[in-house]
């Protein structure tokens, strides 16, 4: 378990589990849940031990954004808030950095809903998973604040016009949507949404970990880049990863048909 009862994390032999642990306000993601989650990211990237991660949370929500009553409350700051939220969207964005340059896959395990800063948390892990029945939105401008920062996850997860909708409607789509657009790999009944989740992570885990790390780094990095300058990230990415012993063993283990001696 980690010592932050905001972040609950349990290691199931090469699968990590991280759960949101703060259901009173359905995990929001104030300052301190960001920095305790930021901590434990940085503990696993440090884990040669873990292989996957899962994100879940507690409760009725996997996360409805960030914490409103603590942004207004910085509105008493002398400078009427501005440098707390500043500091607030700096943060957020590190951590959401920190799970696309993690070198193990993040699979999102979704309940509940997902606005806003949650609905960017998802869309910056590199699965998701929800449950039947899970809304996700971005729907800041309901309230006049439209969802920029969690606008840059949405943008790169699934096609920019669907981005644009949801961002500048409010609204809300559900799980068989999200699905549709890209926002989630499986949508399951709410009672199976641990063991499936878990099931995909202990698959991932189950691969040769230093194959998966280098195909995580180059699948990140060659997003959003031209045809040739993705095969110049791509081919050297294939060779490094070629001149592995364990992979030489697989290649053989598997011309001459039998389990590759990973051990």
């Amino acid at each position: 378990m980690s010592d932050n009862e905001l972040i609950l994390r349990s290691d199931h032999d090469h699968v990590a589990r991280l759960v949101l642990n703060s259901p009173q306000n359905f995990n929001a993601l104030s300052l301190e849940m960001i920095a305790a989650l930021a901590t434990e990211l940085d503990r696993i990237a440090r884990d040669d031990s873990i292989r996957a991660v899962i994100l879940a949370a507690t409760g009725k929500a996997f996360s409805a954004g960030h914490d409103l009553r603590q942004m207004q409350a910085a509105r008493e700051d002398v400078d009427g808030g501005k440098a707390a939220f500043q500091t607030l969207f700096d943060n957020c964005a590190l951590m959401m950095q920190q799970i696309a340059a993690l070198p193990q896959p993040v699979i999102a395990e979704v309940q509940g809903i997902a606005t806003a800063a949650g609905c960017q948390l998802v869309a910056s892990c590199d699965l998701a998973v929800a449950a039947d029945g899970v809304r996700f939105g971005v729907n800041g401008v309901n309230i006049g604040l439209f969802c920029t920062t969690p606008m840059v996850a949405l943008t790169r997860a699934i096609a920019p016009r669907a981005a644009f909708e949801l961002l500048v409607t409010g609204d809300f789509v559900d799980a068989a949507r999200a699905r549709e657009l890209g926002l989630v790999n499986r949508v399951v009944p709410p009672g199976d949404l641990a063991e499936t989740t878990m099931a995909l992570a202990r698959q991932i885990a189950a691969k040769l970990p230093q194959a998966v790390r280098l195909g995580k780094r180059a699948y990140r990095d060659q997003l959003g880049k031209s045809s040739a300058d993705a095969y110049g990230i791509a081919g050297p990415t294939m060779c490094e990863n070629l001149m592995l012993p364990e992979t030489a063993e697989g290649i053989a283990a598997f011309l001459e048909k039998r389990p590759p001696n990973w051990s």
